[in-house]
Parts: C-alpha cells; structure tokens; sequence
C-alpha cells in the first residue's frame, strides 16, 4: 500500500512538471508572437520626385463620395484607382481635402495601401481647399499615371489659365490648347455656385476631358479662378518642347515629377530654401527648375503668392516659363507651411 502511495505522488508531480512546462513554453510562444507583431515594417513614405514617359502619361479620376469620414474616403478612392488602373504604374496622386481631417493621413494610406499590393509609390500632393461639389465630400483624388502603351505619341501639352471667373479661365486654357485634345482639366472656383454651370460649359468645350472641380479657399476678398489641363499633341513640337505663356508643350521621352515641396515661414529667404530644396530633389532624378514644364504654387494668401512670383525668377529659365497656377489655398499637410511647389521638368533621356 505504501509503495502504491509513493507511486501516486511520483505520478503527480510528474504530471505537475509537464503541465508547468507546457504552461512555460506557451507563454514563451506567445511572447515571441508578440515580439513579432511589434516589430513588422513601417510602410515607406511616398518619394520626393518620379520619373515617367511623356508618351504614355494619362489620368483618373477618382469619383466624388459622401460616405463615411476622411480616412474611409481616401481608403474607397484609392481602391477605385488601384482597381482602374489596370496595371499602369502610378506616377503622382493629387489630394484634394475639405473639412478638418488630418492631411497627413493621405500620404500615409497611400503608402499603407500601395506597399500592401506591392505597387509602386507615387508622389504625393495633398492640399486643403475650401469645398467640394458634394455634400459631406471631404476628398478629391487625381492620379497621373504611365499607361502600359504609347497614348501621346506626338506628347503632351501642359495648360494653365487664371481668370476672375472660371467661364474666362475655361475659354482662354481652351484657346490656348488649340487643336489639341484635352484629357484632363482642374479648376479652383471662386465659389462652389459656379461649379454647376461650368461642369455644363467644360463637358462642350472639352467633350473628352476628365473633370475636376472645387473651391480653393472658402472666402476671398478678390474672386479668381484657376484651371489647369493637359491635352495630347497631334505633333510634336521642334526640339522636344515649345514654350509659350501658359502652354507648355512637350514630346521629350523623360519628365521628371516632384511631389509638393512645403516652405516654412514668409521671408525671401524662407521662400529660396523651399526653391533650393526642390531643385536638389529634381536633380536627384536628372531634372532641374531651369528645365520646368508645369510649376504650381499653393500659397495660403495672395501675399504668399506675391512673394512666390517674385523669388521664383530666379530660379526658371526666364525665357522659358513653365505653365502653371498660383492662387491662395485653405491649407496645407503642415500648419507652420505658408506655401507648396509642385514641379514637372524635362529629364535626361536616362537617369
């Protein structure tokens, strides 16, 4: 009997061992989850310049939604641009934002969402505007992509125009393109009133043209309106590029985008540094600000957009002035930025 009883207490604190063991290597598992969980990538943050190839540039359009906050828009927009892309690569996305949500939410999505499917980073532009032709739309996306095939093969032209009313600056970016057909067109009203009639206006004057429409600031002590286009070349232009005011038109292979370089406080000073940051970063791919096709400002007063028609002089090929749009906006990602400058110029046929 007592020999049964000594076997029974052996049993038992054997079975007590393995359980505390098996109790001990769980835990330890569990740790090492945990462990892995914290320590997976961060996504990438977008690049500062990209390059594409003018003959295969197009563009898209993400639709207007009124559903759910900011980040929900931005995450339904991109899926629609990743689902229509149809395997073009992404060479810049333009964020539009209305409302108080967070603007460095955007290129943090992109970044999430993009290296989630394993696809290229484009840069990134995100503004605030004043509204947005939707009710309870607080994002507005438009991608410029490089198609799988040649789409311009005679190149692109580059469009800007800047009018007191938008109806002025449709006609004149209209004459400006000539015969060539216009693929995508962004215009700032001075008031969301204007957008419905000239939605109606821009479907006759540009009947091929992706459209896009908002507010740039909710109040304005002098009304201006500000389209911006591109349209695609019938023939390209004697040596590569042609510049004229406010059309820009361009057949060399290589252009070189940056994304929107921020500038800090409201000095000349401040202003150059913001001109040089963005010139080291062009270079960086073989473009430079003397070489620019399409320059746009966005300054958050009509002072700031003084000070940027000023410094930026010295910086551009004074006899070849790019195309481009200058007016005030409601805000920008950082709230010590006083102004953004988002380039396009010629590359060098190869990096």
């Amino acid at each position: 009997m007592t020999r049964m009883l000594r076997a029974a207490v052996v049993l038992a604190c054997l079975g007590a061992l393995l359980q505390s063991q098996a109790f001990s290597q769980g835990k330890k598992k569990n740790k090492k989850d945990e462990d892995f969980t914290q320590t997976l990538a961060v996504a990438p943050d977008p690049p500062s310049a990209v390059a594409a190839d003018t003959a295969k540039l197009s563009f898209l359009i993400a639709p207007l939604s009124a559903k759910g906050l900011l980040s929900q828009q931005t995450r339904d927009a991109l899926k629609w641009l990743m689902q229509n892309s149809k395997g073009s690569q992404f060479v810049r996305i333009r964020a539009y934002v209305a409302g108080t949500g967070d603007l460095r939410r955007i290129p943090s999505l992109v970044s999430e969402m993009f290296t989630e499917k394993k696809i290229a980073l484009p840069v990134v532009t995100v503004v605030q505007v004043g509204g947005l032709p939707l009710e309870a739309a607080q994002l507005q996306l438009v991608a410029t992509v490089q198609d799988r095939k040649t789409v311009n093969p005679g190149g692109v032209l580059f469009l800007a125009a800047q009018q007191p009313s938008l109806q002025q600056s449709m006609e004149q970016l209209r004459s400006r393109a000539g015969n060539s057909e216009v693929q995508m067109l962004a215009c700032a009203a001075p008031t969301l009133e204007e957008v419905t009639a000239a939605r109606t206006a821009a479907t006759t004057l540009f009947p091929r043209a992706q459209l896009v429409f908002y507010q740039a600031q909710r109040s304005v002590s002098q009304p201006v309106a500000a389209c911006e286009g591109v349209a695609r070349l019938a023939q390209p232009p004697d040596g590569g590029a042609r510049f004229q005011e406010g059309a820009v038109a361009v057949s060399s292979p290589r252009l070189i985008f940056s994304g929107a370089q921020l500038a800090f406080r409201y000095q000349e000073a401040d202003a150059r540094l913001a001109f040089q940051r963005l010139e080291k970063t062009l270079q960086s791919l073989g473009g430079s600000l003397k070489r620019t096709v399409s320059l746009n400002a966005y300054p958050l007063s009509p002072q700031l957009a003084d000070l940027v028609a000023r410094v930026r002089l010295e910086f551009l090929d004074r006899d070849h002035l790019p195309s481009g749009t200058s007016l005030p906006y409601e805000g920008l990602p950082s709230m010590d930025a006083s102004f953004g400058l988002e380039a396009i110029t010629l590359g060098s046929p190869t990096p």
